[in-house]
């Protein structure tokens, strides 16, 4: 059992450690498509400041537990930081800079104020009780409180986060700023300043991105047979936005397993029977695999789950004619390239899965001016901003005759790369 363990902890720094190496060649990439020199990739290869904290908890049994957790801030030459928070066993060092350059990218490609951050906490909050949860938030806010706040990081909720715990640290952090700071933390509840249409504004994104690659290959979404593989908070909203268009939402799937019916599913029974932990696949006897999912036949696939799922061995049996990414690296570099050789239209996740950073930059907006907008509003400007992007990203793809991941990193690199030779730092 500890060899298993062992083994399992190697695979999964090994996994990370890829992430990490593959986001730094994609950036080399962009960069010298740019005509940057060197010195710009050795700037931006890693995280300008990378925190780590011991977090000391008195747990419910009486025991006090020692938590780790860190706070990567990739780049601030355009503007204050800016990325979520994530609570996960599985959180590594490698793993928080290379989401920090992700976040850098997708401010970039949505050209907002911010470089990229990313923090994250060492631990399994579905073991903890409310109390114990509420104190390591308290406590993580605590140890980076010098690196953070409104005009210097701003964190959001990620990976078993969410509103509750994003209120706990935005209180924590104004008793210890002696006055009431919105602004330090965005994806809070309504009621403590947070946004209109946040906790759905990443699937909104996706959904968006899809609409426009649809137009790409004269297509309607209407009707369209599409399979989103994870119903998680993204992959759940996007199939209820998908369906509610007139999509034929045709497989879903959870940790458990994976639901297909060529007819199409109903989602809205499907959305009803979730249990707490967003799965429904265990109610069905006639499920397939997640592998056997993402190869069956549709229109347009969307990754929703996790890293690495559309591989080198698994792509040329891609049905779908439009890849969405919405999960953060479902597929890899070598996968990207047979898709794109297909003919097959991949539209990244750092321009896919921006809806959920651009909206939190609107709620940080309205924070700092004190003023707040209707949900129809917000939805407007995330309408506005995720088009001008998609375009732009496109129109990149096809003049540089490159992929669309690689066309993303290039307009998502650019912002940083002047804002640092603008300063001075190369």
């Amino acid at each position: 059992m500890v060899a298993e363990k062992a083994a399992d902890s190697t695979k999964e720094a090994k996994k990370q450690m890829d992430v990490l190496s593959s986001t730094q060649a994609v950036v080399k990439n962009a960069l010298e498509k740019l005509g940057y020199p060197d010195e710009v990739y050795e700037l931006l290869k890693e995280p300008l400041r990378m925190m780590t904290v011991r977090i000391p908890i008195k747990m419910d049994d009486g025991s006090t537990k020692i938590f780790t957790g860190y706070r990567a801030q990739h780049n601030d030459a355009v503007g204050p930081t800016k990325g979520g928070i994530r609570f996960h066993p599985d959180v590594t060092e490698t793993e928080v800079k290379a989401l920090s350059m992700w976040m850098s990218l997708k401010a970039g490609i949505v050209d907002l104020p911010y470089g990229g951050g990313k923090g994250g906490i060492i631990c399994d909050p579905r073991d903890m009780s409310f109390r114990e949860l509420e104190a390591l938030s308290r406590g993580y806010v605590r140890a980076i409180s010098q690196i953070v706040g409104p005009t210097k990081d701003i964190p959001a909720p990620d990976v078993f986060t969410n509103s509750q715990i994003m209120a706990w640290m935005m209180d924590e952090y104004s008793r210890m700023d002696e006055f009431n700071s919105p602004g330090f933390i965005t994806g809070k509840p309504i009621v403590l300043g947070g946004s209109h249409g946040r906790e759905s504004a990443t699937a909104k994104g996706v959904t968006i991105c899809i609409n426009e690659a649809a137009k790409k290959r004269n297509m309607s979404v209407k009707g369209a047979k599409v399979i989103v593989q994870g119903f998680g908070n993204a992959g759940s909203f996007l199939s209820k936005f998908l369906h509610d268009e007139g999509a034929i939402v045709v497989g879903i799937s959870d940790a458990y397993g994976a639901l297909y019916d060529p007819e199409g599913l109903d989602i809205d029974y499907l959305l009803d029977r979730r249990d707490s932990f967003g799965t429904v696949t265990k109610l069905f006897n006639n499920t397939i695999s997640n592998k056997e999912l993402l190869e069956s036949e549709c229109d347009i696939l969307v990754p929703a789950a996790v890293e690495n799922q559309i591989t080198e061995d698994n792509a040329h049996n891609i049905k779908a004619s439009i890849v969405v990414e919405a999960a953060n690296g479902p597929t890899t570099m070598e996968a990207t390239k047979i898709l794109t050789e297909r003919g097959i239209l991949l539209v990244p996740d750092v321009l896919a899965s921006a809806g959920g950073v651009t909206v939190s930059y609107f709620e940080w907006v309205q924070n700092n001016q004190g003023y707040y907008w209707s949900e129809e509003e917000v939805e407007e400007k995330l309408y506005a901003t995720m088009i001008k992007a998609f375009n732009a990203i496109y129109d990149t793809a096809q003049t540089r005759q490159v992929d669309m991941r690689l066309a993303a990193y290039m307009v998502g690199v650019r912002k940083m790369a002047e804002a640092s030779r603008f300063r001075g730092w190369v």
